[in-house]
């Protein structure tokens, strides 16, 4: 379950998040095609928020699209990411946040594999990993503070 919502001001954000993270999560912004750090990434675990540390995806459900971007195809809680309307760049898409944060994941396009159909094409940036080793717990005390 996901925990309440983080807010922070713009000014705690620049301090916490790298400028590659910021232009990402609180500015909208894109990283480019297969150069993220996971869109070729093949270990099991957790993708989680790099902004507050919500757990968003699971290497169970990533899947090779072709984009360059890591892409999967249902987020691990639903409740853990929102979406809306984007219009910008003179496309219509479905923009993914993160429902704790409110930081930019990317989007979710309607061409995804089966179960779902969906293919949530996620920048790495947005984004960092615990492996099935790691202890998931350390890390969201860490986003608590």
């Amino acid at each position: 379950m996901m925990e309440s919502k983080k807010e922070k001001s713009k000014k705690d954000w620049e301090r916490i998040l790298t400028k590659e993270q910021y232009q990402i999560l609180r500015e909208k912004g894109t990283d480019p095609p297969f150069k993220g750090k996971y869109w070729n990434h093949k270990d099991k675990g957790i993708y989680y928020c790099s902004g507050c540390g919500n757990p968003l995806f699971n290497s169970e459900t990533k899947f090779e699209s072709g984009t360059g971007w890591p892409s999967f195809y249902k987020p691990i809680e639903i409740d853990n990411i929102s979406t809306k309307k984007d219009v910008s760049h003179g496309m219509e898409r479905i923009e993914v946040l993160c429902n704790r944060c409110g930081g930019h994941l990317g989007h979710v396009f309607e061409d995804g594999p089966q179960p779902t159909g969906l293919r949530y094409c996620i920048n790495s940036t947005s984004v960092n990993f615990c492996d099935l080793c790691c202890d998931f717990s350390k890390i969201t005390q860490n986003f608590s503070k």
